[in-house]
């Protein structure tokens, strides 16, 4: 069946849109084609990218492996990234549907008109349209809540690969399998590459060198390097520095102290990368340091500029100050490295910080810095973060999508990614508790405030997905999760009977389960949905997602024997071990329960789809960072894995790989 429609291009061309979906489907289709329409428009005035044929086709599938695939005019998607209604569809399905079906579009011109010359340049058309498709993304939405969510998916995914057995460069030297190089380095580090790139040229050259591309590259398979000629050609900069951002692996870390003398106050940088198997000899990086500096009343003394570090150690120096300023480093996190600031006042930028992603990273350093001194020293809560969280919950001028994100804490594998790095070796048990603990406090701290923002994020206006409504519902839906904490589910209770629509009704499933309740609405939801597909992807996610650490391998291996579970559908696959690999202390229980159930389906699937397998191999990578029971037992899994007959080429590399790490 299909959903069509027409889009008038610039020149005033017409073209055909249709969206094919399976009989059913009809009444899904109507955001996917608006969000087709919009980025065809936003192409054409952002970059100037008219859509070149008489014909666009979208057509949905339940079994495969990708979001999307971008065949020129044929488009190719998993029926998740495209079919979307308010019944059947969070505010967050609706966001991924409009960033995917931009990305696959945005392909036409950066990646079909202009491709690759071979497996090598992957990043060529991968991080350009990733990045443009986070550009539209904001455009459409909150640039700033884009921006965190962006690099809370970078160093979530990409940061554990830049430093762990996976590593590779943006542009590999090497690969046996190249279905095992779409990976987080290739997109999102790639995107952070460009972006970069843009901000160290500024948006005018940008913009003159992107034209310069698209005219003289259309109809070509080109190379990093003519990608770079293009920017040298426009601006006169050598780049062969920055060149190595495409041929080094590994995630830079970037060092800064201060010192104050007489209205003089310098910053002292120092960057270095690890070492590591893919990149053994690291050498210094061109990196954009956006700065800012703040007097002792929170106001900006010296607004945003652009530092440019280019040696192993370098220094900027302010001077004219009538005071020692507070610094506000890295600003919108203008490069993908690690920073160390001596000297830093988190506590201080979060109440003042005129930066919305610093404001949000000093939130997010204090909850990460009291969370490890919990789970290490079994100490208190920092009340500093929580008297900054209550602040920006009665700030109603901030954008709720933004307090949301505030309220978000640090994910327990971030946690022990820095733990790791401080030294310490991570107790998933311990880091489990402290999340726990946390919660309840910022439940109890904010307790007179929730309830009155609970009730003003209500919408009484009909359902729509865009970024005024979704904010509203970010912003409930996290409150409820602390009011849960205290109620014992009541208002989620409440509100799950009164839903109607599906971010309403999970958000009430999510707390009620998190809260220990939720029994009788989990089997109403799957008498009530039991029917669609994708709907019921979220009722075998959630479960093994908020279930206990000691109960996760077996909820879902309960879940794996339902009769609801198709182990050969990617989706439905992933709706249960990728739950169980996210549930942090559930996967990596002390008996390795989760280890085991995992490597036995990770066995029986890599014959019928060895590419989702060899993906899903990578929740191991990460096993250097345990104590030593729990990497022998990981270590036992990954031979077993490695050992089978017949393993194929995707897994078997992965494997490999891991196992040398």
């Amino acid at each position: 069946m299909a959903h069509s429609d027409r889009f008038t291009t610039c020149s005033g061309r017409d073209v055909a849109l249709n969206l094919w979906v399976r009989p059913g489907d009809e009444g899904k289709c109507a955001f996917g084609m608006q969000a087709l329409k919009k980025s065809m428009l936003w192409d054409e005035q952002v970059y100037g990218r008219e859509y070149d044929l008489d014909v666009f086709n979208i057509v949905a599938v339940d079994d495969f492996n990708m979001g999307a695939m971008e065949n020129k005019g044929l488009n190719v998607f998993n029926s998740s990234a495209v079919l979307a209604s308010p019944e059947t569809s969070t505010d967050m399905n609706f966001e991924r549907i409009e960033a995917i079906i931009a990305h696959e579009y945005f392909h036409n011109w950066t990646g079909n008109r202009i491709t690759c010359r071979d497996w090598f340049q992957l990043c060529l058309k991968e991080g350009l349209t990733v990045f443009r498709d986070s550009q539209f993304t904001s455009d459409m939405r909150s640039a700033p809540v884009k921006r965190i969510g962006d690099v809370i998916d970078l160093r979530g995914r990409q940061f554990a690969e830049d430093n762990g057995p996976l590593a590779h460069p943006v542009r590999p030297a090497s690969f046996q399998e190249i279905n095992n190089f779409y990976t987080a380095t290739i997109y999102e580090k790639g995107a952070e590459v460009i972006a970069m790139l843009k901000r160290l040229v500024g948006d005018a050259d940008y913009a003159k060198a992107l034209d310069l591309y698209f005219a003289r590259h259309d109809g070509q398979a080109c190379t990093i390097e003519d990608w770079l000629a293009v920017f040298e050609d426009i601006t006169s900069r050598d780049l062969s520095q920055f060149k190595r951002w495409y041929s080094q692996a590994g995630t830079p870390r970037l060092k800064v102290t201060e010192d104050w003398n007489d209205g003089r106050f310098t910053l002292n940088f120092s960057q270095s990368t690890p070492p590591s198997a893919a990149s053994p000899a690291p050498e210094p990086l061109v990196i954009p340091i956006r700065v800012g500096l703040l007097g002792d009343n929170g106001d900006e003394v010296l607004e945003t500029q652009m530092l440019e570090m280019s040696q192993a150690s370098q220094s900027f120096h302010f001077d004219g100050l009538a005071a020692r300023p507070v610094a506000s480093i890295l600003r919108g996190f203008s490069a993908p490295v690690i920073l160390e600031h001596d000297g830093a006042d988190p506590a201080f930028l979060l109440a003042h910080d005129s930066d919305p992603f610093n404001r949000w990273e000093s939130a997010r350093t204090l909850a990460r810095d009291t969370l490890m001194e919990m789970a290490t020293k079994g100490s208190a809560p920092d009340t500093a973060y929580l008297d900054g969280i209550l602040a920006v919950l009665r700030d109603d001028t901030l954008d709720p999508a933004y307090r949301a994100l505030m309220l978000s804490l640090p994910g327990q594998a971030e946690l022990a990614a820095a733990l790791f790095e401080a030294g310490v070796t991570p107790d998933p048990d311990a880091l489990w508790s402290a999340s726990e603990a946390m919660k309840l406090a910022l439940a109890q701290h904010t307790q007179d405030t929730v309830p009155r923002l609970h009730a003003a994020m209500q919408i009484e206006a009909p359902y729509q997905p865009d970024a005024e409504q979704s904010g509203k519902r970010a912003l409930g839906g996290a409150v409820l999760g602390l009011i849960s904490r205290l109620d014992g589910g009541a208002a989620a209770a409440a509100q799950y009977a009164r839903a109607d629509n599906m971010t309403l009704q999970l958000s009430a499933l999510s707390c009620l389960l998190g809260a220990g309740k939720g029994t009788t609405e989990l089997a109403a939801f799957r008498e009530q949905w039991q029917g669609d597909r994708l709907v019921m992807d979220k009722w075998f996610g959630l479960q093994v997602m908020l279930a206990d650490p000691d109960k996760a391998a077996q909820v879902a291996r309960t879940l794996s024997e339902d009769r609801d579970f198709n182990w050969k559908n990617p989706n439905r696959f992933r709706a249960v071990f990728g739950a169980l690999v996210a549930n942090h202390a559930g996967f990596h229980a002390k008996d390795g329960a989760g280890y085991t159930l995992l490597a036995d389906w990770l066995i029986r699937l890599d014959p019928v789809n060895p590419q989702t397998t060899a993906r899903m191999c990578s929740a191991f990578q990460t096993r250097g960072r345990y104590d030593s029971g729990r990497q022998a037992l990981m270590g036992a899994q990954l031979d077993r894995i490695a050992a089978t007959p017949n393993l194929s080429r995707d897994t078997s590399e992965m494997i490999s790989r891991i196992r040398k790490g």
